[in-house]
């Protein structure tokens, strides 16, 4: 009973002292030896759980996936100093502005796009905040649909791949499904990897950005006076505005199709794509400094070239036997090698005149050491809560003690309905790694030994932790937003502003829950 109530305490005492405002990753650590320490003293815990923290560090330390974190902040930092998003912005809302409702649909596009190619949320809002909000309240907007359209927008990077999240939870969800497996005496599990995730996120994100375009346009057919159009003449002779776009749309294309096509398509890993993103956002920033550009282009052309022939050819050099054809294609590989070389020096030594380089490698550092940081206190505080008996109580919870009318209701979904609302009831308070590292390890295992499909739930709980940008008070976005929002927007009216695209994520949630092939489908197809 004692060891009950002390991991029931814990939890609640560590969510107390992060709404207090302690630092995420001591709060973490300093509650789980807080409690260990009283556990021992009442004789509840054992000391041989910290024993395994070490070797929990150590796995971290050499753990391959997470290596794709700092690789795909600094690509999404790097095209953010890049001035990839003001160019679409602009260029998109040229191409929709004559349209009733026309500039809400293109910073829906423009958050997709840059979604996929940043991932950045604080960096998508502020830079879309800047650019598109003021345009926005000239042209007569509503105040709410334009606040609440460039947060949900900005957000998109949380679901669509690749994503930091997606990262973060892959690897945690993947653990799980092995524990889950292992606890059910399955010795040779199945595997779900990063990339499964990718793919299964690709569908639920694009199906959100289709939502939030039909509210767009809902609002724009309703009422009119909220989402005027640009006035005809502000627009460009269609031959310029086409040759704008693509200038705008081609190199982040690339990146995308390059980033995600290598991973879904079986070339490369999660964190060699997150490499070949973090080079080719080095080149395209380097294109975007003064200075010739034919370093960039032959360097953009090999990098596209190589994984071309990594898709047809072994290209490995540690092998056995290599016949005539393989040192030839080897050859071809190394040539196009020095190319992207080439191109890395040069745009290096731009960067670095302009202090570019140095404010994207700093932030990058910064966020990084963050993730991790909170990564070795959370991975302290679920050995102390399962010492304290914490994952069997949750798993009581949700098979046992779970109320009848949730069961009447939801019949064998109940435990997912209840988590996922847990998990958007903490989105109001806590940041979406803190929920991924601390709440996810502790439900995964016992949803999974369910029977639910790991993907799916992944998705699943990705889109629920984008809600937590959202949701007043503590939503990310509408801090960001608020932050660079003319002073004639007022607090109260970004909030209204979210709360339509929070139900529109409640509803992708209900849609995806009882139509799991949006998420399970592509996945199989590509990876069986």
């Amino acid at each position: 009973m004692t060891a009950d109530i002390l991991d029931i305490v814990m939890f609640a005492v560590a969510c107390i002292m992060l709404l207090a405002g302690f630092p995420v990753a001591f709060t973490l650590g300093g509650v789980a030896l807080l409690f260990a320490l009283v556990g021992m003293w009442l004789g509840v815990f054992d000391f041989g759980y910290l024993n395994a923290l070490p070797s929990r560090i150590f796995g971290t330390m050499t753990n391959e996936i997470l290596i794709a974190v700092p690789l795909f902040v600094f690509m999404g930092t790097m095209l953010e100093r890049s001035k990839v998003a003001e160019e679409l912005l602009e260029s998109m809302g040229q191409l929709f502005g004559s349209l009733r409702g026309g500039l809400g649909i293109s910073v829906t596009i423009v958050g997709a796009l840059l979604a996929a190619s940043t991932g950045i949320v604080g960096a998508t809002v502020v830079t879309m905040g800047l650019l598109s909000l003021p345009t926005m309240l000239r042209r007569g907007y509503d105040i709410p649909l334009a606040t609440g359209s460039i947060a949900a927008a900005g957000t998109l990077g949380q679901i669509i791949p690749p994503s930091i999240v997606l990262v973060l939870l892959g690897d945690v969800l993947s653990n799980a499904y092995q524990k889950a497996q292992l606890e059910q005496g399955i010795f040779t599990p199945d595997t779900m990897s990063v990339g499964d995730l990718f793919a299964g996120a690709l569908l639920p994100g694009l199906m959100l950005v289709g939502l939030y375009i039909l509210y767009q346009v809902y609002r724009a057919v309703v009422d009119p006076e909220s989402s005027p159009a640009m006035p005809p003449d502000e627009t460009l002779d269609r031959a310029a505005l086409y040759r704008k776009i693509l200038r705008a749309l081609v190199p982040p294309l690339v990146l995308i199709i390059s980033v995600l096509g290598s991973i879904l398509g079986g070339i490369a890993t999660p964190t060699e794509a997150a490499a070949v993103g973090a080079v080719g956002a080095l080149i395209l920033a380097g294109y975007r400094q003064p200075g010739s550009n034919v370093s960039m282009i032959v360097a953009t052309v090999s990098l596209i070239a190589i994984l071309f022939l990594t898709a047809f050819f072994d290209l490995r050099i540690a092998r056995s036997n290599i016949d005539t054809a393989g040192i030839i294609q080897i050859a071809i590989a190394l040539i196009f090698v020095a190319g992207i070389i080439w191109g890395v020096v040069v745009s290096t030594s731009r960067l670095l005149r302009t202090s570019v380089l140095t404010e994207v490698v700093r932030s990058t550092a910064r966020t990084s050491s963050m993730v991790f940081v909170i990564l070795i206190g959370a991975a302290m505080f679920s050995l102390v809560f399962r010492g304290l008996g914490g994952d069997e109580t949750v798993q009581n919870f949700l098979i046992q003690d779970a109320d009848s009318w949730m069961t009447y209701l939801f019949g064998p979904m109940a435990p997912v309905v209840i988590v996922m609302a847990v998990m958007f009831v903490l989105g109001f308070f806590l940041d979406f790694i803190e929920i991924t590292f601390v709440v996810v390890p502790i439900v995964g295992p016992v949803l999974l030994a369910l029977g639910f499909d790991p993907v799916w739930l992944g998705v699943m709980m990705a889109i629920n932790l984008q809600t937590s940008f959202l949701t007043p008070p503590f939503g990310f976005a509408l801090f960001y937003l608020r932050g660079v929002a003319p002073d004639e927007v007022r607090t109260i009216q970004i909030y209204r502003g979210v709360i339509p695209f929070v139900l529109i994520q409640i509803l992708a949630l209900i849609i995806i829950g009882n139509f799991p092939i949006i998420a399970t489908w592509l996945p199989e197809v590509i990876f069986g």
